[in-house]
Formats: structure tokens, C-alpha cells, sequence
């Protein structure tokens, strides 16, 4: 494991001793119910962002009111990153223990999933405020909720056809990334501070902040008067100016500009998606310009112009200004873009003058791009055919790394990429991909993700594979429950099964529901859609568990819309929505209950029916049985460590072999009553720009300031 692994080991060893004295033998070590009480309280009160950030509904179920409070608390102190899915279901877990008027003290994230009736018209600006600090990307698959937050706000200003005054939008923050173009427009010119904190606009978006700045009213003036200071202020919005603008500012004003964001995208500040969106379009104001001028025009073909391409000429930021792409292929030499390569390829380069660098480099090498250029090549490779990459030699991991994960690869490129690795002894390990990411396993030939070693697949955690197509969520489910077969208790099974649940039959969700897993709704809606057609109300109920409520946040959604069209007036009722499943999404479609507690009645009905919870220690539902009460400290542990803890104690890779495994749990054979057949349920260069929020990397959304 190498010299780093001892600290990591004592530290599992140490947890692990510990819950299992918490679990099994209390009173034989002299604990008081009470002591142990406020020993898990204290280690949730005081455990740091890493180990928050391995948060686990289930076992957080079990936790008192206090404890709950004091685990929501830390997490918004040391501002933990939690995924959608996590969010979702704590934010079910708060209302549950009538948490949720605490919520200035909560992350704003956690805000965005709570429920907006429950909000107290009083507290109506203040919620508004925390919950617009939030990242509202995370709601992509509620978009009802979404849509219910952003009327909600709105009403709370005094209604959705308000003009927006600056101290409004002051409020609303990131909330404004959902308005449409007609209210921007409308809005204070301020609204540009809010939009620079969007991941992205819409074109209609789009074309209204460029009629806000063409307006004059901004602080920049109209486009006459721009200047380089202004321009940055706008932030990554600069990347969106039309080229009708760009042709209104002034020449120096503009290229100074130019050179700035060249600058910065070089610096690995500006994402290349981002500057080449700029590029292009002020390249373009600049082509423009110089055709309603007496310049002559440059044609394709015409001899080099301004000189041979050198070393120095591909370090100056105005490079691309200097340089057209025609220019570009007759004025840059062989022997410079040999040497140069990395240094051209950090520019954003249009993708006509990619196509130039590619031609030239299969001029200067006809057999094959060698190895160490492939490695510099990342923004070019989908410009490359199936048969082209046949032709390279692929024999290192980093190669494959730097191929891949630059995320320009398309589907042929990848499986054709990992495929030159494969034919030369190459293996894809953990390492390689969680370097590559859960998205490159979406375009592996199923082959390939069959060729993984099961140890592999266990130890690279849980991958994010949502955006695949069905045909290979079909086969990456059933590669992970080949991996995870050997996890002992159901609890800890749909944790490591949950990320590939897409590809799951029938059969294995009704085990699952029967099981009380408590599926959170964004794994739900990733659900095969023609599967879930088949699960009855009844299923789907128990499925869902504790967020059976959510449903009504996703309704628009398409995997829900389409199983809820499925049903009938009596079915909708059972479930708690309004009776037409045509109606818009409403928040008073839900069934009617004492003010203030409607998803909370309806949780605590459904909990009472599936699993005889109840009182203030919160549900039960999908709540391990006594002797597996020990999970709710070790599952809330980063998926590295919990992979530590749990092989380590079989072995290497979780090799049954040795007779680790010889006894499985009661749970198992609730989740796999074909456990014979194939274990549980049912068998075996540019970087981030300006405004972006990388949440992986653990940086917070910006609020408006």
C-alpha cells in the first residue's frame, strides 16, 4: 500500500474498534446509554470536510434530533461539497425533526431541496438570501423544485412582474441564472453581476445581456467608450459579447483586451471552452472590420504574410489576431511545431486552425503521432477518426490520462484509445479510472468494461455514470453487481450498488424496495425509464421510503412525468399528488394535512405502514436491523477510507478465497434471494474561468456581492 498507509490504517483501525465496541458490547465496556449518546455526537460535531463529505442518508436516520442538528451545523462551518442526492435526502431528514427553521445556520445548498411551505412568510427574504449562496446546477433533475424556488423568491419581492431594483437582485443572487431574457433586460443593469456567477446562459440569455450592454445603461456606457478595466469587470460574461459589439469598441481598447484573456486562458484561469468562444467571435468582429476597410483580404492559400511563426511569435498573447488560420498553415514550419507544440495548443485556437495543426502534424508524421506529442494533443483528439487512432502506440497510463481526461474525446476516440492501451498489456485500474472519470466508462465497448477486474471497479468508488446510454448503464450494472456481491449487509450493498442503479431489471428493484433502502429521488430518476413502467405504486413507495414526498419536486421530470401518466386517479392520490397528472407542479397539489407539515404527515404515515418507526428519533425505513446499528459513523467515512475498513478485513481486493466470506449476513439474503446465481439482488492545457465553480475541487459558489 505503499509508505503512506500507515497513518490511514491506524486511523480505520482505530474508528473501527471503536464503532464495533459502540455496537456490540456497550455495557460490557462500562458506556452509559447517555456517554455513548454524546461520544457520536461529539465525533459527527467535530469531524472535518473529508469525512463529512462521505455523508450517507441511511445510517443518518438513526441519529437523534440534537445530533442531526449539530451534524447540519458543521457541515455548513466547514462548508462541506454534498452531492445532489445527499442533499436531497438530509434536507427530508431535517423537516423530519423540524430542523428546517433553523436555517440560517445551514448550508445554502441544503436550502434548495427544503420544502418552500414550510418557509414562514416572515422568514420569507432571509431564507431567499442563504438559499440564493447555493448552487443551483445540483437541482438539474427537480425541476419543479427549481422552478417552485425561483416563484417563491419572486413572490417574495412582491411578484414575478416586478421590475428588479438593485438591492432585489442583491437578494436573489445566483437565483437570477433562471430568468428569462425579457427580465434581464427589464432588470437594474446590476443583473450582470448576478449572471457572472451562472455555469451557463442560453442563447436567449445570451443575446439579452448583449442587448443590456449595446443599451448604454451599464456602468461600461455604450461600446464606444469601453475600456480594459470595465471589460474585466464583466467577468467570463465578456465571452458571450456578440461580434456586432466587439466592432463598435475601439481597436486598441479591444486588442488589449484580447491579450488579457489569451493571458489568462494560457494561465490555465479561463476554461478553453470559454476562450474560444470569445476568440471566435472577436476574431470575427476583426475580420469584419478590416473587409469595410481598404486592407486587402487575405484567401486561403495567400503566401505567409507577416513573417515565418517562431518561438517568440507563439508567446505573444496577440498571436491569434496576427496570425489568421490561412496564415497560420502557410507561415508555421515544421521544425517549430515540432518544438512548439504544447506552446501553440495552449492558445484557444479556433477549430479551423485545429484542423491546420492536424494536417501538419500528419505531414510530419505519416506513420504515427509518437507518444510523447500524444500526450500534448488533448484539445485535437476529436478531430481524430477510429482508423487514425489505430495507428498510435498507447503503453502508458499517464497517455491515456491526458487523452481522456480533458473531456473532448467522444465515444469512438475513447473506446479507440483504451483500446491501443488494452493491446499493449495495459490495465485499467481504479486509479485510472477515477483519473479519467465515470463518464469515459459511457463509451467503452461493453467489452471493455467487462475486462475490469471486479477489485478494480470496488476500489474506484463510486463513479458518476448518469449521462451514459441505457444499452451501457445495462452493462456497467451488471459489472457492479459482480464487484460488490461480496458486501455483506444490504445497507452497505445499495450504497456501493446506488451510482449504477440505471442499469437495474425489474426484479432487483422490487428486492430492493422489499429491502426499505430509502432511494433517493435523484438516483430514482435515473432509473431505466421502461423498468420503472413496471414497478407498481406499492414499489415505488417503498423504494423511495423517507423521500416518497419528493416526487412532487420532479415531477416535470421526464422518467417521472412518464410513470405518473402511467397511472390513475386513485394511484396519484396514494402517492400524494393531485389527481390530474396533467396540471402544472404545484406545491398545494400535495395532500392536504395540518399547515406546515404536509410531507411530513406523509412520511410519517408511510413510515409508520412500512416499518413500525416512530417518535422523535426519526424514521426507520431502510434502517439496518440492531446488530448492523453500528453504520451510521463507519458509512459517513470517505469512500477511500470505508474501502479500507471494509476490504482490509478481507483481505487483498476483497478476496473471498481465504475464507473471509464464508458467512454473509441475515441482510444479504434480503437483497439477494438468488445469491447462488451471481450475488446480491438478483446475481453477481485551459482549465476554469471566471465565475465557474469547480465543486470537486471544494471551492464554494460565489454570492453576489
Amino acid at each position: 500500500m505503499g509508505p503512506r498507509a500507515g497513518p490511514r490504517v491506524s486511523l480505520g483501525l482505530l474508528l473501527f474498534v471503536w464503532l464495533t465496541v459502540y455496537c456490540y458490547r456497550p455495557q460490557a465496556m462500562g458506556f452509559s446509554q447517555e456517554g455513548l449518546e454524546a461520544s457520536r455526537a461529539n465525533l459527527w460535531a467535530n469531524a472535518n470536510a473529508s469525512l463529512l463529505q462521505g455523508f450517507w442518508c441511511q445510517p443518518a436516520s438513526q441519529l437523534s434530533r440534537d445530533e442531526l442538528s449539530a451534524l447540519i451545523r458543521r457541515m455548513a462551518s466547514q462548508q462541506v461539497l454534498l452531492k445532489a442526492w445527499q442533499l436531497c435526502c438530509l434536507a427530508n431528514l431535517a423537516a423530519l425533526r423540524g430542523l428546517q427553521g433553523d436555517f440560517l445556520l445551514h448550508p445554502p445548498d441544503l436550502l434548495l431541496f427544503y420544502n418552500l411551505e414550510q418557509v414562514r412568510k416572515a422568514d420569507c427574504r432571509a431564507f431567499t438570501g442563504r438559499a440564493a449562496r447555493g448552487d443551483t446546477e445540483l437541482l438539474a433533475n427537480l425541476p419543479d423544485q427549481r422552478a417552485a424556488l425561483q416563484h417563491a423568491a419572486l413572490a417574495c419581492l412582491g411578484g414575478p412582474h416586478r421590475q428588479l431594483s438593485a438591492s432585489d437582485l442583491l437578494l436573489l443572487g445566483i437565483l437570477v441564472c433562471d430568468m428569462d431574457a425579457s427580465s434581464i433586460v427589464a432588470s437594474d443593469p446590476q443583473v450582470l453581476q448576478n449572471l457572472q456567477h451562472c455555469p451557463q446562459l442560453t442563447p436567449a440569455q445570451q443575446a439579452a445581456v448583449n442587448t443590456l450592454l449595446a443599451s448604454g445603461r451599464t456602468v461600461l456606457g455604450p461600446p464606444v467608450s469601453w475600456n480594459p478595466a470595465g471589460l474585466q469587470a464583466l467577468g467570463p460574461l465578456a465571452t458571450y459579447i456578440s461580434p456586432s459589439l466587439w466592432v463598435q469598441v475601439q481597436e486598441a481598447v479591444g486588442l488589449d483586451f484580447f491579450s488579457s484573456m489569451v493571458a489568462t486562458c494560457r494561465a490555465g484561469q479561463l476554461s478553453q471552452r470559454d476562450a474560444r468562444r470569445f476568440v471566435t467571435s472577436f476574431l470575427e468582429a476583426e475580420t469584419k472590420a478590416k473587409s469595410m476597410s481598404s486592407r486587402p483580404k487575405r484567401d486561403t492559400g495567400q503566401p505567409c504574410i507577416h513573417g515565418n511563426i517562431t518561438a517568440a511569435t507563439l508567446r505573444d498573447d496577440l498571436f491569434l489576431v496576427r496570425y489568421d488560420c490561412s496564415q497560420l498553415e502557410s507561415c508555421l514550419g515544421s521544425q517549430v511545431l515540432k518544438a512548439n507544440l504544447d506552446p501553440l495548443l495552449q492558445h484557444p485556437l479556433p477549430a479551423e486552425c485545429q484542423r491546420v495543426v492536424k494536417a501538419k502534424l500528419a505531414q510530419i508524421y505519416p506513420s504515427s503521432v509518437p507518444e510523447e506529442q500524444l500526450r500534448l494533443i488533448t484539445s485535437l483528439v476529436y478531430l481524430y477518426t477510429h482508423s487514425e487512432i489505430s495507428l498510435w502506440n498507447i503503453t502508458s497510463r499517464d497517455t491515456v490520462t491526458a487523452l481522456l481526461a480533458s473531456d473532448v474525446a467522444l465515444e469512438n476516440q475513447t473506446e479507440a484509445i483504451l483500446q491501443k492501451f488494452l493491446d499493449h498489456k495495459g490495465k485499467i485500474t481504479s486509479a485510472l479510472l477515477v483519473a479519467i472519470g465515470g463518464s469515459r466508462l459511457c463509451w467503452m465497448s461493453p467489452q471493455q468494461i467487462q475486462a475490469i477486474r471486479p477489485s478494480e471497479f470496488r476500489l474506484a468508488g463510486a463513479l458518476d455514470v448518469s449521462s451514459c446510454p441505457q444499452s451501457r448503464k445495462d452493462v456497467l450494472y451488471s459489472k457492479a453487481r459482480e464487484a460488490f456481491s461480496s458486501t455483506r449487509s444490504s445497507a452497505a450493498y445499495y450504497h456501493f450498488i446506488r451510482p449504477y442503479l440505471g442499469g437495474a431489471p425489474l426484479e432487483d428493484l422490487q428486492h430492493l424496495a422489499e429491502a426499505n433502502v430509502s432511494m433517493d429521488i435523484h438516483t430514482f430518476t435515473n432509473l431505466n425509464p421502461h423498468v420503472l413502467q413496471s414497478l407498481s405504486v406499492d414499489h415505488v413507495t417503498m423504494l423511495l421510503g423517507q423521500n416518497v414526498g419528493d416526487l412532487q419536486k420532479a415531477r416535470s421530470h421526464p422518467t417521472v412525468s412518464s410513470w405518473l401518466r402511467s397511472l390513475n386517479r386513485l394511484a396519484l392520490g396514494k402517492l400524494g399528488l393531485d389527481t390530474d397528472p396533467a396540471s402544472p407542479a404545484s406545491p398545494t397539489s400535495l395532500v392536504p394535512s395540518t399547515p406546515g407539515t404536509r410531507d411530513t404527515t406523509l412520511w410519517a404515515s408511510h413510515l409508520a405502514a412500512t416499518s413500525g418507526g416512530s417518535g422523535n428519533e426519526g424514521p426507520s425505513s431502510g434502517s439496518p436491523p440492531a446488530h448492523l446499528r453500528c453504520l451510521p459513523l463507519a458509512v459517513a467515512l470517505p469512500s477511500s477510507l470505508l474501502w479500507l475498513l471494509y476490504w482490509g478485513s478481507l483481505g487483498p481486493f476483497g478476496d473471498c478465497s481465504q475464507g473471509a466470506c464464508t458467512a454473509a449476513s441475515e441482510d444479504s439474503t434480503v437483497l439477494a434471494p438468488h445469491a447462488g446465481k451471481s450475488g446480491p439482488v438478483g446475481g453477481a492545457g485551459c482549465q476554469l474561468g471566471p465565475g465557474h465553480r469547480p465543486r470537486a475541487q471544494g471551492t464554494r459558489p460565489s454570492p453576489t456581492s
